[in-house]
C-alpha cells in the first residue's frame, strides 16, 4: 500500500529583495515527500537548498505557490500560526546544535513540551525517555559545555523527537563533528527512520547523503534531479 503524502509543494517560488535587486532563490519547485521517507536535499551554494529547508521547516513562507504539510496549507500562515505548526509537526536538528547553555540536557530536551503546554512532571518524564533513547541517560544533568560534540547532537536529536513530530528536519547535522562521531549520529538517524519517522536531511556532503533512501538535487532554484538511492549506507541498529 502506498504511503500517505506528508509534504506536497507546488510551483513554489521565493523571491528576496536585496536593495533594488530581486533574487530568485526558488523558481517553481514541485516536490512530494511521503510518510517514513528518508530524503537528502543537496545542491551547490546558491542552489536554493537553504531556502527550501526554511520553507519546509515553516521558518518562512513562499512568495508564490502552495505548501501542504500533513494536510494543512501552511503557505500563507502568519508567524504565530507557523510557530504552532513548527512545534507540533517538525523536529529540528542543526549543525550548531542550538542548545541553551544555561540549561542542562533534560531541560533543553523538554523545551518543545513547554511550548506545547504540558505540565512539568509530564515534560520531565518524556524528556528523560527521549534522552534514554539516544543513550544519554547518564548525562541528563549535564550542561552543553560539559558535553562532547556528539553528545550535544544527541541531545539535539532527543529534543527534536520529544514531541513525536511528523518530520525530523536535519540541517548539516554532522557538519561540526569528526568522522567517527558523524557515523554514530548517522546510526542514530537510521534508528529514528526504522521506527517509522520521516527524515529530511539537508547536506552538501555526498558521504552523508548516501545514508538517505532518496536524493533530491537543486540547482538555480529548481529540482535538477530526484532519484531513489538503491544502495544506501546501512548502519548497525
Amino acid at each position: 500500500m502506498e504511503k500517505e503524502v506528508l509534504i506536497r509543494i507546488r510551483r513554489i517560488r521565493k523571491i528576496y529583495k536585496v536593495g533594488n535587486q530581486e533574487v530568485r532563490a526558488l523558481n517553481g519547485v514541485d516536490l512530494e515527500i511521503r510518510k517514513n521517507e528518508y530524503v537528502a536535499i543537496m545542491g551547490p551554494s546558491g542552489s536554493g537548498k537553504s531556502t527550501l529547508m526554511n520553507l519546509l521547516g515553516c521558518l518562512d513562507t513562499p512568495t508564490e505557490g502552495t505548501y501542504i504539510l500533513n494536510g494543512i496549507d501552511v503557505s500563507q500562515m502568519r508567524d504565530d500560526q507557523l510557530a504552532e505548526v513548527r512545534n507540533k509537526e517538525i523536529g529540528f536538528v542543526f549543525q550548531s546544535f542550538n542548545l541553551l547553555p544555561r540549561y542542562n540536557a533534560l531541560n533543553n530536551v523538554a523545551l518543545p513540551l513547554i511550548y506545547a503546554g504540558l505540565p512539568k512532571q509530564e515534560r520531565e518524564r518524556e524528556a528523560k525517555k527521549a534522552l534514554m533513547n539516544v543513550d544519554l541517560g547518564d548525562r541528563m544533568d549535564h550542561k552543553p559545555n560539559e558535553l562532547s560534540g556528539g553528545q550535544k547532537q544527541r541531545v539535539a536529536l532527543a529534543r527534536a523527537m520529544v514531541n513525536n513530530p511528523s518530520i525530523i528536519l536535519a540541517d548539516e547535522p554532522t557538519g561540526n563533528l569528526d568522522t567517527k562521531t558523524s557515523l554514530d549520529i548517522m546510526a542514530l538517524f537510521e534508528q529514528v527512520y526504522a521506527k517509522g519517522n520521516t527524515i529530511i536531511l539537508v547536506t552538501h556532503e555526498e558521504d552523508i547523503a548516501r545514508y538517505a533512501r532518496r536524493v533530491v538535487r537543486l540547482r538555480d532554484g529548481l529540482v535538477e534531479s530526484d532519484q531513489i538511492n538503491s544502495n544506501p549506507v546501512l548502519t548497525d541498529l
